[in-house]
């Protein structure tokens, strides 16, 4: 009987526990999405931000964040999503149109055939992220004209922010990775990705949380052997065995010296000269905490303008 008694009292605690996670999750995901939008400026009075919806855990997840703090958010801006409907076999249309009826939220689906061309151009067992890419961007870059937006947010997050820098660095010789506001390569466009400063497994824990209707991408998520994919793999392994390590290395990605890499158009390599005068920034390469001892210093950001802050803090 008494073990009866107790169980009310266990699955209430269990309750507690998971609502006092999910709130912290919430502050979290709205401060780190605030942070990142005052960082780089990317919403400003009378925008109008159109919200790329592809029904991942990602976009929804951006879209979700964003109208929260749009209701908070010390400036006033519009949001539109949008969905590419590039007519995949099996594609469920009427989930997204109904959940952005029922949340209230101005929405558009543009209806391409992209999926036809990409089998059509690509040859079996080649990566279609490529062609697809392109495809998309183009038309999403038409769409914005016609809405008039004046930003396009992207649902790219820290993850996949870190994918890009190493899947350069592995095969593209190059040390680059995905910035999280830039203009388009059309010159019209200001894209801009919110999510920049948040881990994926933070957007997962969320989409569970929220029961987003989820819509699997059947051109590209089967491809497993994908760089990206294995990158990916990597990445998830180092932080299984060194938590916080991804942490580290997106700070790096803000936390740049260029006379401390080898690009000669970032930095004079050829007029250096000694001067005499104690330099803070000068070579340390033989102390100790150059050899992978240092503790990574954070990369500057924007204090937080106090209603932005609120605005996080008060997200539900």
């Amino acid at each position: 009987m008494s073990a009866v008694l107790t169980i009310p009292a266990v699955e209430g605690k269990k309750a507690d526990k998971l609502a006092f996670e999910a709130n912290k999750l919430s502050k979290r995901l709205h401060r780190l999405v605030g942070q990142a939008i005052v960082d780089f400026n990317m919403i400003e009075a009378g925008d109008k931000v159109m919200v790329c919806l592809s029904g991942g855990k990602d976009s929804y997840a951006m879209l979700d964040v964003l109208l929260n703090l749009q209701q908070r958010a010390p400036v006033a801006f519009d949001l539109v999503a949008v969905n590419l409907d590039q007519k995949q076999p099996g594609f469920p249309e009427h989930v997204l149109p109904e959940y952005l009826s029922a949340r209230g939220v101005p929405f558009h689906i543009e209806n391409q055939d992209t999926y036809s061309i990409v089998k059509r151009l690509v040859p079996e067992g080649k990566t279609t992220c490529g062609l697809c890419s392109r495809l998309r961007r183009g038309i999403l870059y038409r769409v914005a004209d016609e809405l008039g937006a004046t930003r396009i947010a992207l649902g790219h997050h820290r993850d996949d922010m870190l994918q890009t820098l190493f899947l350069n660095m592995f095969f593209g010789g190059k040390l680059k990775g995905m910035p999280p506001k830039l203009v388009s390569d059309d010159g019209r466009h200001v894209v801009i990705r919110p999510l920049a400063y948040v881990p994926e497994s933070d957007l997962e824990a969320w989409a569970e949380h929220r029961g987003f209707p989820i819509i699997p991408c059947n051109l590209c998520g089967s491809q497993q052997n994908l760089q990206r994919v294995q990158i990916g793999q990597m990445l998830r392994e180092w932080e299984r065995k060194y938590p916080g390590r991804l942490d580290n290395m997106a700070r790096a990605m803000g936390n740049v010296v260029p006379s401390h890499l080898q690009d000669r158009a970032l930095y004079p390599f050829e007029t250096l000269r000694p001067t005499g005068v104690v330099d803070a920034g000068g070579d340390r390469a033989f102390d100790e905490d150059d050899q992978g001892c240092a503790t990574p210093a954070a990369p500057a950001t924007v204090a937080m303008p106090t209603r932005w802050q609120q605005a996080a803090d008060s997200a539900d």
